[in-house]
Protein backbone atom coordinates (compact mmCIF):
# COMPACT_ATOMS: atom_id res chain seq x y z
CA UNK A 1 0.00 0.00 0.00
CA UNK A 2 1.44 3.41 -1.08
CA UNK A 3 1.65 6.67 1.24
CA UNK A 4 -0.86 7.83 -0.52
CA UNK A 5 -3.63 5.14 0.19
CA UNK A 6 -2.45 5.04 3.82
CA UNK A 7 -3.02 8.39 5.19
CA UNK A 8 -6.84 9.88 4.90
CA UNK A 9 -7.37 12.84 2.71
CA UNK A 10 -8.62 15.77 4.39
CA UNK A 11 -7.11 17.71 0.98
CA UNK A 12 -10.57 17.63 -1.14
CA UNK A 13 -11.29 21.17 0.17
CA UNK A 14 -9.81 24.25 1.77
CA UNK A 15 -10.24 24.62 5.25
CA UNK A 16 -9.84 26.98 7.74
CA UNK A 17 -5.82 27.36 8.44
CA UNK A 18 -7.01 26.20 12.15
CA UNK A 19 -8.95 23.33 10.84
CA UNK A 20 -6.05 21.97 8.64
CA UNK A 21 -3.33 21.97 11.86
CA UNK A 22 -6.04 19.79 13.98
CA UNK A 23 -6.89 17.63 10.57
CA UNK A 24 -3.25 17.34 10.03
CA UNK A 25 -2.38 16.00 13.59
CA UNK A 26 -5.52 13.53 13.41
CA UNK A 27 -4.67 12.75 9.56
CA UNK A 28 -1.34 10.71 10.47
CA UNK A 29 -1.14 7.49 9.47
CA UNK A 30 -0.88 5.59 12.82
CA UNK A 31 -3.83 7.45 14.18
CA UNK A 32 -5.62 6.68 11.22
CA UNK A 33 -4.63 2.91 11.04
CA UNK A 34 -5.79 3.04 14.56
CA UNK A 35 -9.04 4.32 13.77
CA UNK A 36 -9.57 1.73 11.32
CA UNK A 37 -8.33 -1.02 13.30
CA UNK A 38 -11.15 -0.04 16.25
CA UNK A 39 -13.98 -0.31 13.79
CA UNK A 40 -12.62 -3.56 12.56
CA UNK A 41 -12.49 -5.06 16.15
CA UNK A 42 -16.11 -3.81 16.53
CA UNK A 43 -17.11 -5.41 13.16
CA UNK A 44 -14.88 -9.09 14.64
CA UNK A 45 -16.37 -8.83 18.52
CA UNK A 46 -20.44 -8.70 17.12
CA UNK A 47 -20.24 -12.72 16.90
CA UNK A 48 -18.88 -12.63 20.17
CA UNK A 49 -20.00 -9.67 22.95
CA UNK A 50 -22.39 -7.30 22.57
CA UNK A 51 -20.15 -5.48 25.54
CA UNK A 52 -17.02 -5.31 23.59
CA UNK A 53 -19.19 -3.87 20.56
CA UNK A 54 -20.71 -1.31 22.16
CA UNK A 55 -17.18 -0.57 23.45
CA UNK A 56 -14.92 -0.50 20.26
CA UNK A 57 -18.14 1.73 18.66
CA UNK A 58 -17.64 4.07 21.33
CA UNK A 59 -13.78 4.47 21.06
CA UNK A 60 -13.90 4.83 17.09
CA UNK A 61 -16.42 7.55 17.27
CA UNK A 62 -14.59 9.44 19.53
CA UNK A 63 -11.10 9.08 17.38
CA UNK A 64 -13.41 9.95 14.20
CA UNK A 65 -14.70 13.23 15.29
CA UNK A 66 -11.50 15.10 15.51
CA UNK A 67 -11.46 14.41 11.85
CA UNK A 68 -14.68 14.91 10.48
CA UNK A 69 -15.02 17.72 8.32
CA UNK A 70 -17.99 19.27 9.37
CA UNK A 71 -19.08 21.04 6.26
CA UNK A 72 -18.50 18.98 4.18
CA UNK A 73 -20.84 16.37 6.05
CA UNK A 74 -23.11 18.90 6.55
CA UNK A 75 -23.08 19.32 2.61
CA UNK A 76 -23.80 15.32 2.15
CA UNK A 77 -26.44 15.38 4.68
CA UNK A 78 -29.40 15.85 2.30
CA UNK A 79 -28.77 12.65 0.54
CA UNK A 80 -31.10 10.05 1.10
CA UNK A 81 -28.61 7.69 2.48
CA UNK A 82 -28.40 9.97 5.05
CA UNK A 83 -30.88 11.90 5.48
CA UNK A 84 -33.53 9.31 5.84
CA UNK A 85 -31.96 7.21 8.60
CA UNK A 86 -31.80 10.66 10.50
CA UNK A 87 -35.74 10.82 9.75
CA UNK A 88 -36.54 7.78 11.22
CA UNK A 89 -35.02 8.64 14.52
CA UNK A 90 -36.30 12.04 14.77
CA UNK A 91 -39.70 11.06 13.84
CA UNK A 92 -38.76 8.11 17.09
CA UNK A 93 -37.80 11.38 18.82
CA UNK A 94 -41.46 12.98 18.31
CA UNK A 95 -43.05 9.93 18.73
CA UNK A 96 -42.17 10.03 22.08
CA UNK A 97 -44.99 13.07 22.43
CA UNK A 98 -47.87 11.39 21.01
CA UNK A 99 -47.18 7.60 22.80
CA UNK A 100 -49.65 6.03 24.81
CA UNK A 101 -46.94 3.99 26.95
CA UNK A 102 -45.16 5.23 30.47
CA UNK A 103 -42.06 7.64 30.03
CA UNK A 104 -39.72 4.40 30.94
CA UNK A 105 -41.36 2.63 27.60
CA UNK A 106 -41.05 5.72 25.76
CA UNK A 107 -37.24 6.44 26.39
CA UNK A 108 -36.63 2.43 26.07
CA UNK A 109 -38.56 2.63 22.40
CA UNK A 110 -35.88 5.10 20.79
CA UNK A 111 -32.85 2.89 22.04
CA UNK A 112 -33.29 0.46 18.75
CA UNK A 113 -33.53 3.32 16.30
CA UNK A 114 -30.65 5.57 18.28
CA UNK A 115 -27.79 3.23 16.51
CA UNK A 116 -28.82 4.59 12.97
CA UNK A 117 -27.16 7.85 13.86
CA UNK A 118 -23.86 6.44 13.42
CA UNK A 119 -24.75 5.78 9.84
CA UNK A 120 -23.93 9.09 8.66
CA UNK A 121 -20.22 9.19 10.51
CA UNK A 122 -19.69 5.95 8.85
CA UNK A 123 -20.46 6.92 5.14
CA UNK A 124 -18.37 10.01 5.15
CA UNK A 125 -15.52 8.39 7.19
CA UNK A 126 -14.89 5.59 4.57
CA UNK A 127 -15.12 7.50 1.69
CA UNK A 128 -11.61 8.64 2.77
CA UNK A 129 -10.28 5.93 4.39
CA UNK A 130 -8.79 3.06 2.69
CA UNK A 131 -9.24 0.41 4.86
CA UNK A 132 -12.80 -0.59 4.80
CA UNK A 133 -11.90 -4.33 3.45
CA UNK A 134 -10.49 -4.57 7.07
CA UNK A 135 -13.51 -4.07 8.50
CA UNK A 136 -15.11 -7.23 6.61
CA UNK A 137 -12.09 -9.52 6.51
CA UNK A 138 -12.22 -8.92 10.61
CA UNK A 139 -15.72 -9.57 10.66
CA UNK A 140 -15.40 -13.45 8.41
CA UNK A 141 -12.12 -13.89 10.37
CA UNK A 142 -14.16 -13.80 13.85
CA UNK A 143 -17.25 -15.75 12.17
CA UNK A 144 -15.14 -18.79 10.91
CA UNK A 145 -13.40 -19.12 14.45
CA UNK A 146 -17.31 -18.85 15.05
CA UNK A 147 -18.11 -21.72 13.15
CA UNK A 148 -15.43 -24.03 13.60
CA UNK A 149 -16.22 -23.77 17.70
CA UNK A 150 -19.45 -24.49 16.91
CA UNK A 151 -18.63 -27.70 15.28
CA UNK A 152 -16.73 -28.50 18.23
CA UNK A 153 -19.55 -27.69 21.01
CA UNK A 154 -21.69 -29.35 19.29
CA UNK A 155 -19.55 -32.67 20.05
CA UNK A 156 -18.49 -31.41 23.03
CA UNK A 157 -21.31 -29.02 24.42
CA UNK A 158 -19.30 -28.28 27.85
CA UNK A 159 -17.35 -26.06 25.85
CA UNK A 160 -19.58 -23.55 25.14
CA UNK A 161 -18.40 -19.71 26.44
CA UNK A 162 -22.61 -19.36 27.56
CA UNK A 163 -25.50 -20.77 28.31
CA UNK A 164 -27.67 -21.42 25.45
CA UNK A 165 -30.43 -23.34 24.37
CA UNK A 166 -29.06 -24.66 20.80
CA UNK A 167 -27.09 -27.26 20.13
CA UNK A 168 -23.61 -26.47 18.56
CA UNK A 169 -24.00 -22.46 19.13
CA UNK A 170 -21.29 -21.39 21.19
CA UNK A 171 -22.47 -17.87 22.18
CA UNK A 172 -25.71 -15.88 22.19
CA UNK A 173 -28.56 -17.33 20.13
CA UNK A 174 -29.01 -19.76 16.30
CA UNK A 175 -30.81 -16.75 15.31
CA UNK A 176 -27.71 -14.30 15.35
CA UNK A 177 -25.49 -16.95 14.32
CA UNK A 178 -27.33 -17.81 10.79
CA UNK A 179 -27.28 -14.31 9.86
CA UNK A 180 -23.85 -14.44 10.70
CA UNK A 181 -23.24 -17.40 8.40
CA UNK A 182 -25.27 -16.84 5.56
CA UNK A 183 -23.74 -13.22 4.98
CA UNK A 184 -20.39 -14.58 5.39
CA UNK A 185 -21.37 -17.26 2.89
CA UNK A 186 -22.80 -14.95 0.09
CA UNK A 187 -20.73 -12.26 0.73
CA UNK A 188 -17.51 -15.13 -0.16
CA UNK A 189 -19.49 -15.45 -3.40
CA UNK A 190 -18.79 -13.12 -5.98
CA UNK A 191 -14.82 -13.37 -4.28
CA UNK A 192 -15.17 -16.91 -5.72
CA UNK A 193 -16.47 -16.10 -8.92
CA UNK A 194 -13.97 -13.23 -9.44
CA UNK A 195 -10.97 -15.54 -8.60
CA UNK A 196 -12.62 -18.69 -10.81
CA UNK A 197 -12.84 -16.05 -13.57
CA UNK A 198 -9.25 -14.94 -13.30
CA UNK A 199 -8.10 -18.65 -12.79
CA UNK A 200 -6.47 -17.82 -8.96
CA UNK A 201 -6.89 -21.38 -8.04
CA UNK A 202 -6.17 -21.57 -4.12
CA UNK A 203 -8.32 -17.62 -3.48
CA UNK A 204 -10.98 -19.37 -5.22
CA UNK A 205 -11.20 -23.19 -3.46
CA UNK A 206 -10.33 -20.61 -0.32
CA UNK A 207 -13.42 -19.04 -0.78
CA UNK A 208 -15.47 -22.23 -2.13
CA UNK A 209 -14.40 -23.88 1.15
CA UNK A 210 -15.85 -21.14 3.58
CA UNK A 211 -18.90 -21.37 1.89
CA UNK A 212 -19.51 -24.69 1.70
CA UNK A 213 -18.35 -24.79 5.31
CA UNK A 214 -20.81 -22.28 6.57
CA UNK A 215 -23.92 -23.68 4.91
CA UNK A 216 -23.73 -27.11 5.62
CA UNK A 217 -23.35 -25.43 9.62
CA UNK A 218 -26.61 -24.12 9.00
CA UNK A 219 -28.17 -27.03 7.70
CA UNK A 220 -26.59 -29.74 9.78
CA UNK A 221 -26.10 -28.07 12.97
CA UNK A 222 -28.39 -24.87 13.97
CA UNK A 223 -30.03 -22.62 11.53
CA UNK A 224 -33.20 -19.80 11.89
CA UNK A 225 -35.96 -21.11 9.56
CA UNK A 226 -35.80 -17.28 8.19
CA UNK A 227 -32.77 -18.66 6.16
CA UNK A 228 -34.87 -20.60 4.37
CA UNK A 229 -36.85 -17.13 2.98
CA UNK A 230 -33.62 -14.70 2.77
CA UNK A 231 -30.91 -17.63 1.32
CA UNK A 232 -33.12 -18.62 -2.50
CA UNK A 233 -33.14 -14.27 -2.29
CA UNK A 234 -29.70 -13.82 -2.07
CA UNK A 235 -29.10 -16.60 -4.50
CA UNK A 236 -31.23 -14.88 -7.18
CA UNK A 237 -29.88 -12.09 -6.91
CA UNK A 238 -26.18 -13.10 -7.26
CA UNK A 239 -27.46 -14.84 -10.17
CA UNK A 240 -29.45 -11.98 -11.88
CA UNK A 241 -26.03 -10.11 -11.37
CA UNK A 242 -23.24 -11.67 -12.19
CA UNK A 243 -24.00 -15.07 -13.89
CA UNK A 244 -24.70 -15.89 -17.67
CA UNK A 245 -28.16 -17.00 -18.30
CA UNK A 246 -26.58 -20.96 -18.48
CA UNK A 247 -24.39 -20.10 -15.55
CA UNK A 248 -27.79 -19.50 -13.80
CA UNK A 249 -29.37 -22.35 -14.88
CA UNK A 250 -26.61 -24.56 -14.19
CA UNK A 251 -26.46 -22.73 -10.76
CA UNK A 252 -30.09 -23.35 -9.60
CA UNK A 253 -29.66 -27.09 -11.43
CA UNK A 254 -26.67 -27.51 -8.82
CA UNK A 255 -29.00 -26.24 -6.00
CA UNK A 256 -31.84 -28.29 -6.73
CA UNK A 257 -29.53 -31.39 -6.65
CA UNK A 258 -27.92 -30.07 -3.53
CA UNK A 259 -31.21 -29.52 -1.61
CA UNK A 260 -32.58 -32.75 -1.97
CA UNK A 261 -29.18 -34.10 -0.83
CA UNK A 262 -29.16 -32.32 2.30
CA UNK A 263 -32.83 -32.97 2.33
CA UNK A 264 -32.52 -36.61 3.01
CA UNK A 265 -29.42 -36.53 4.82
CA UNK A 266 -30.38 -33.60 7.52
CA UNK A 267 -32.78 -34.95 9.87
CA UNK A 268 -32.13 -31.22 12.03
CA UNK A 269 -33.28 -29.50 8.69
CA UNK A 270 -36.30 -32.18 8.40
CA UNK A 271 -37.35 -31.17 11.68
CA UNK A 272 -37.02 -27.90 11.70
CA UNK A 273 -39.74 -27.37 9.12
CA UNK A 274 -41.81 -30.49 10.44
CA UNK A 275 -41.86 -27.84 12.85
CA UNK A 276 -43.99 -25.22 11.41
CA UNK A 277 -46.70 -27.08 11.28
CA UNK A 278 -46.79 -28.51 14.92
CA UNK A 279 -46.42 -24.96 15.86
CA UNK A 280 -48.83 -24.02 13.70
CA UNK A 281 -51.85 -26.22 14.71
CA UNK A 282 -50.49 -24.61 18.29
CA UNK A 283 -51.80 -21.75 17.76
CA UNK A 284 -54.56 -22.17 20.28
CA UNK A 285 -52.63 -23.53 22.79
CA UNK A 286 -50.55 -21.90 25.61
CA UNK A 287 -47.18 -23.12 24.73
CA UNK A 288 -44.35 -21.70 23.30
CA UNK A 289 -44.70 -22.11 19.24
CA UNK A 290 -43.15 -19.53 17.56
CA UNK A 291 -45.20 -19.88 14.02
CA UNK A 292 -48.18 -19.73 16.22
CA UNK A 293 -46.82 -16.87 18.47
CA UNK A 294 -46.24 -14.75 15.32
CA UNK A 295 -49.21 -15.51 13.36
CA UNK A 296 -50.73 -14.03 17.11
CA UNK A 297 -48.57 -10.93 16.80
CA UNK A 298 -49.31 -10.21 13.14
CA UNK A 299 -53.30 -10.20 13.87
CA UNK A 300 -53.09 -8.12 17.10
CA UNK A 301 -50.43 -5.68 15.29
CA UNK A 302 -53.18 -5.12 12.14
CA UNK A 303 -55.50 -4.02 15.00
CA UNK A 304 -53.17 -2.10 16.75
CA UNK A 305 -52.26 -0.05 13.54
CA UNK A 306 -56.09 0.41 12.29
CA UNK A 307 -56.24 2.40 15.64
CA UNK A 308 -53.98 4.45 14.58
CA UNK A 309 -53.07 4.52 10.83
CA UNK A 310 -51.13 7.78 10.40
CA UNK A 311 -48.90 8.29 13.27
CA UNK A 312 -49.25 5.21 15.60
CA UNK A 313 -49.48 4.51 19.52
CA UNK A 314 -46.41 6.48 19.55
CA UNK A 315 -42.80 5.44 20.61
CA UNK A 316 -42.22 2.94 23.03
CA UNK A 317 -45.76 1.74 22.83
CA UNK A 318 -45.69 -1.86 21.47
CA UNK A 319 -45.94 -3.67 24.85
CA UNK A 320 -48.54 -1.16 26.40
CA UNK A 321 -50.55 -2.21 23.06
CA UNK A 322 -50.01 -5.67 24.26
CA UNK A 323 -50.50 -5.12 27.84
CA UNK A 324 -53.71 -3.61 27.24
CA UNK A 325 -54.96 -6.39 24.67
CA UNK A 326 -54.01 -9.39 26.94
CA UNK A 327 -56.60 -8.00 29.45
CA UNK A 328 -58.79 -11.04 30.12
CA UNK A 329 -57.24 -13.06 27.57
CA UNK A 330 -55.80 -16.90 27.79
CA UNK A 331 -53.08 -18.51 26.15
CA UNK A 332 -51.30 -16.82 23.18
CA UNK A 333 -53.56 -14.35 23.57
CA UNK A 334 -52.53 -13.29 27.33
CA UNK A 335 -48.94 -12.95 25.93
CA UNK A 336 -47.85 -9.87 26.12
CA UNK A 337 -44.41 -8.98 23.90
CA UNK A 338 -42.67 -5.49 23.07
CA UNK A 339 -41.53 -6.92 19.13
CA UNK A 340 -44.22 -8.34 16.98
CA UNK A 341 -41.55 -9.67 14.95
CA UNK A 342 -41.65 -8.21 12.02
CA UNK A 343 -40.32 -5.03 10.90
CA UNK A 344 -42.71 -2.60 9.36
CA UNK A 345 -45.62 -3.63 11.68
CA UNK A 346 -42.72 -2.68 15.03
CA UNK A 347 -42.71 0.65 12.88
CA UNK A 348 -46.20 1.05 12.26
CA UNK A 349 -47.62 0.82 15.61
CA UNK A 350 -45.51 3.22 17.00
CA UNK A 351 -45.68 5.46 13.95
CA UNK A 352 -48.32 4.46 11.50
CA UNK A 353 -48.51 4.10 7.82
CA UNK A 354 -45.27 7.04 7.84
CA UNK A 355 -43.20 5.03 10.01
CA UNK A 356 -43.99 2.57 7.47
CA UNK A 357 -43.35 4.74 4.52
CA UNK A 358 -40.05 6.28 5.91
CA UNK A 359 -38.47 2.51 6.87
CA UNK A 360 -39.20 1.42 3.09
CA UNK A 361 -37.65 4.54 2.48
CA UNK A 362 -34.24 3.73 4.12
CA UNK A 363 -34.13 0.43 3.28
CA UNK A 364 -34.75 1.64 -0.86
CA UNK A 365 -31.98 4.20 -0.43
CA UNK A 366 -29.53 2.05 0.71
CA UNK A 367 -30.31 -0.45 -2.13
CA UNK A 368 -29.59 1.83 -4.21
CA UNK A 369 -26.03 2.64 -2.79
CA UNK A 370 -25.15 -1.25 -4.23
CA UNK A 371 -26.01 -1.03 -7.76
CA UNK A 372 -22.63 -1.63 -8.89
CA UNK A 373 -21.23 -4.84 -9.65
CA UNK A 374 -17.82 -5.09 -7.74
CA UNK A 375 -17.22 -6.88 -4.35
CA UNK A 376 -17.81 -3.83 -2.18
CA UNK A 377 -21.25 -3.04 -3.30
CA UNK A 378 -21.86 -6.46 -3.44
CA UNK A 379 -21.60 -7.10 -0.22
CA UNK A 380 -23.60 -3.98 1.17
CA UNK A 381 -26.40 -4.99 -1.30
CA UNK A 382 -25.80 -8.80 0.94
CA UNK A 383 -26.48 -7.06 4.18
CA UNK A 384 -29.15 -4.81 2.90
CA UNK A 385 -31.48 -7.53 1.31
CA UNK A 386 -30.58 -9.96 4.09
CA UNK A 387 -31.85 -7.38 6.50
CA UNK A 388 -35.13 -6.80 4.33
CA UNK A 389 -36.41 -10.43 4.17
CA UNK A 390 -35.20 -11.42 7.86
CA UNK A 391 -37.26 -8.33 8.88
CA UNK A 392 -40.39 -10.51 7.25
CA UNK A 393 -40.46 -12.46 10.30
CA UNK A 394 -38.50 -10.50 12.90
CA UNK A 395 -37.65 -6.84 13.36
CA UNK A 396 -34.07 -7.05 12.56
CA UNK A 397 -33.32 -3.67 11.93
CA UNK A 398 -34.22 -2.60 15.29
CA UNK A 399 -32.83 -6.10 16.95
CA UNK A 400 -29.31 -4.74 18.54
CA UNK A 401 -27.32 -7.66 16.74
CA UNK A 402 -28.87 -7.54 13.18
CA UNK A 403 -29.17 -4.02 13.67
CA UNK A 404 -25.56 -3.77 14.41
CA UNK A 405 -24.26 -5.44 11.48
CA UNK A 406 -26.74 -3.39 9.31
CA UNK A 407 -25.44 -0.07 10.24
CA UNK A 408 -21.46 -1.11 10.11
CA UNK A 409 -21.72 -3.44 6.75
CA UNK A 410 -24.22 -0.49 5.27
CA UNK A 411 -21.75 2.48 6.77
CA UNK A 412 -19.09 0.74 5.49
CA UNK A 413 -19.27 -0.37 2.20
CA UNK A 414 -21.91 2.38 0.96
CA UNK A 415 -19.14 4.61 2.38
CA UNK A 416 -16.33 2.87 0.05
CA UNK A 417 -19.31 2.92 -2.52
CA UNK A 418 -19.91 6.44 -2.64
CA UNK A 419 -15.58 6.97 -2.81
CA UNK A 420 -15.53 5.08 -6.22
CA UNK A 421 -18.94 6.52 -7.64
CA UNK A 422 -19.70 10.36 -6.01
CA UNK A 423 -22.63 10.30 -7.70
CA UNK A 424 -24.64 7.37 -5.65
CA UNK A 425 -27.31 8.40 -3.69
Amino acid sequence: MTADTDVIDFTARPAAPWRDRVQARFASTAYARATDILIALAAASLPWSTTALAAFVLLWLVAVIPTVDWERLVRDLPRPAYALPLALVALALLGVVWSEASWAERLHGIKPVSKLLLLPFLLAYFQRSQRGLWVFVAFLISCTLMMILSWIVLALPGLKLAHTASDGVPVKNYIDQTQEFALCAFALALPALTALRAQRWAVAAACMALILMFVTNMLYVASARTALIFMPVLLILFAWLHLSRRAARALFACVAVASVLVWTTSPYLRQRIADVNIEYRAHDLSGIASTAQRLTYWQKSVKFIAAAPLLGHGTGSIKHMFTQDAIGQTGLQAEVVNNPHNQTLNAAIQWGLLGALLLTTVWYSHVRLFLGRDIVTWIGLVVVAQNITSSLLNSHLFDFHEGWIYVIGVGVAGGMALRTRPCAL
